[in-house]
């Protein structure tokens, strides 16, 4: 038998005054209240109430027994109070996992906010580009871009991410914008190592497809790294979005071929499927999809 149900059913017996009371207090039977007390009898090897038939008194082991159950029961009645308020009040660590460049511009600004909403909760970001496992790494949720969602994750979609070509105004004022995306062969494409050595950039308009060759001069693994190169003038480059917003709106960069569409990524923030995920994590997976989703 449980052992804590067995003392929680040794105190009732002993504050009812018998082991009907107790029955009656706990919703079982007085056959079932002997057999948890017998059975901490058994555990202990000694004796802790003196039957007869109208009544039952502590022996010595059982009365001072009985001081440690009521311990050990209240230690357990506020551990459940701290794991409920955890769970009803967002407060504690929260470690969320997300790509780098869609972390630092898109998701930094809304985590931000969420700490000024939510100031009892510490935010642990980790930016890294490799796919992510929340539970051997111990991360409460994360962001996924592109790869498909892991089966066993419960995951809600954000709003797709965008990718662009884009260059320096001095890059384009020193080589001519480009009308077609085969005219981009001739330029220096940097590429973003995390797509593979034989990657091809796909262009699409009105049902036509061109596929263009990078096999340019800098490699990296870092779009961060490539988008300064661009600002410098080195080549063009193609990156998501959220990397690219603040330096479109600034004119440090301008985009090349809009007629023409480059693939869209979807974005998920995923979490693993606890049944009842805590207040910490509920919220700010809710705050994420407001702002984001």
């Amino acid at each position: 038998m449980d052992k804590l149900r067995a003392m929680e059913v040794f105190v009732a017996a002993v504050d009812a005054g018998s082991f009907a009371g107790a029955a009656q207090a706990l919703g079982l039977s007085a056959v079932m209240v002997g057999k948890h007390i017998h059975a901490l009898e058994t555990r202990l090897g000694a004796r802790l109430l003196e039957r007869s038939t109208r009544r039952h008194r502590l022996t010595e082991i059982g009365a001072a027994y009985l001081e440690r159950c009521r311990d050990v029961l209240a230690s357990v009645h506020t551990a459940d109070g701290v794991a409920e308020s955890l769970r009803a009040v967002p407060q504690g660590t929260l470690r969320v996992t997300a790509p780098v460049a869609y972390g630092a511009h898109r998701l930094m600004p809304v985590v931000g906010d969420y700490m000024a909403a939510y100031p009892q909760v510490r935010v642990e970001l980790n930016l890294n580009d490799r796919v992510v496992d929340l539970a051997e790494e111990g991360f409460d949720c994360g962001v996924r871009s592109g790869a498909p969602v892991a089966d066993g994750l419960v995951a809600r979609p954000l709003a797709r991410s965008r990718m662009f070509a884009v260059a320096s105004p001095g890059f384009v004022a020193r080589h001519g914008a480009p009308d077609h995306p085969s005219a981009l062969e001739a330029l220096p494409l940097l590429s973003f190592a995390a797509w593979g050595p034989a990657h091809a950039w796909r262009f699409t308009r009105e049902g036509q497809t061109v596929h263009v060759r990078v096999n340019g001069p800098l490699v990296s693994n870092n779009g961060q790294a490539l988008l300064t190169a661009a600002i410098q003038g080195v080549g063009v480059i193609v990156q998501a979005d959220p990397l690219l917003a603040p330096a479109l709106a600034a004119g440090q960069v301008v985009q090349l071929l809009p007629d023409w569409e480059l693939p869209t990524s979807d974005v998920y923030v995923v979490r693993l499927p606890e049944a009842r995920p805590s207040a910490k994590l509920r919220s700010f997976v809710d705050f994420v999809m407001d702002r984001l989703g």
